[in-house]
């Protein structure tokens, strides 16, 4: 009688855990990942991830930029590391977050790192690849950006988290910041800064800015911090007609992260739908719990209003398994 009633028992309550639905957030569970940033090309959506891999008792320690692809936002495929930061010679450590975009045929990654003692601070470097995959390598041989270039900052780790993007007339354009957002110009070189570095900080805007455009708004997306009321960062947006602005602040577009103190978000259109990227602490692997240097990579449904305005997005663990709103 005992060997059916525990027959039974495991047959009502089964002692292996499901395994997560593909495309269902996080959606890397091998690793932890942050600063998601996506770039489509073709039918294929590439995502560059920063790599957490932080000890008990650490706070950050990233060494190297990760790659992963989908065609279907489902399944994704893991191609390495595409670059390390030994790969800026001038750099010392902190890979932080990153981007790539096409250009002339070829891919430029854009990444903050904290610079060597030649040139105390955070820095971006930029790097180059004739394939999405990589390998990268520096492309300039110094900094694209140092701290001495932004002088008016607040502080030494204000010159992180680049976005690129290119405007219809084919500019390619820079921002980046913490606590100070920043908007520049790039040469067409890709490698240099062409023209005056402008100051366009939003509301509350703490570090991780995402540029892109859809119709004739351009946003500025970026992870917020109201010291006032908030203990962690949100996501929050503005919008303008120019790079250069004004920006019009339209308020919080996401809450914080499950377990995260930062946030960081990425946008893409693909295949007719539009994604918002952020990350989260939320994943677990084996006895190592999700912390402040141990992040995952989400993804959501995005969507916008008659007005171009986009609605506000709630962080599940569904993902884009759950209909679009």
């Amino acid at each position: 009688m005992r060997w059916l009633a525990f027959t039974v028992l495991l047959a009502v309550s089964p002692l292996a855990a499901e395994e997560p639905v593909p495309g269902s957030n996080p959606i890397i569970r091998d690793r932890f990942t942050a600063d998601p940033a996506p770039l489509v090309i073709g039918d294929t959506l590439w995502l560059y991830t920063s790599h957490d891999e932080v000890a008990d008792g650490e706070m950050f320690n990233m060494k190297e930029w990760l790659a992963y692809s989908t065609t279907d936002m489902r399944e994704w495929t893991f191609h390495g590391s595409v670059m390390n930061i030994k790969g800026f010679a001038w750099a010392s450590h902190d890979a932080w977050a990153v981007q790539v975009i096409e250009k002339h045929g070829r891919y430029w990654l854009y990444a903050p790192v904290e610079h060597d003692a030649t040139k105390p601070g955070k820095a971006i470097g930029v790097a180059v690849s004739d394939r999405p995959e990589g390998p990268f390598v520096d492309a300039k041989g110094a900094a694209l950006i140092s701290n001495d270039m932004t002088p008016k900052g607040t502080h030494s780790w204000e010159d992180i988290d680049p976005t690129v993007f290119t405007d219809d007339e084919g500019t390619t354009w820079i921002a980046w910041g913490n606590r100070q957002c920043y908007i520049a110009k790039l040469g067409d070189d890709m490698i240099s800064i062409d023209g005056p570095i402008t100051e366009i900080t939003p509301p509350h805007f703490e570090e991780g800015p995402w540029l892109h455009k859809r119709g004739g708004l351009y946003y500025l997306t970026y992870a917020s911090l109201d010291r006032s009321d908030h203990k962690d960062e949100r996501v929050s947006y503005a919008t303008a007609t120019t790079p250069l602005g004004p920006w019009t602040y339209r308020g919080e577009l996401t809450g914080s992260g499950e377990g995260s103190f930062t946030i960081h978000p990425g946008i893409a259109e693909f295949k007719g739908q539009w994604y918002l990227f952020l990350h989260n602490a939320a994943l677990t692997i084996g006895d190592r719990k999700g912390a402040l240097g141990r992040r995952a990579v989400t993804v959501e449904h995005l969507s916008y209003d008659a007005d171009g305005l986009m609605r506000p997005v709630i962080q599940t663990a569904a993902g884009i398994t759950a209909p679009p709103p």
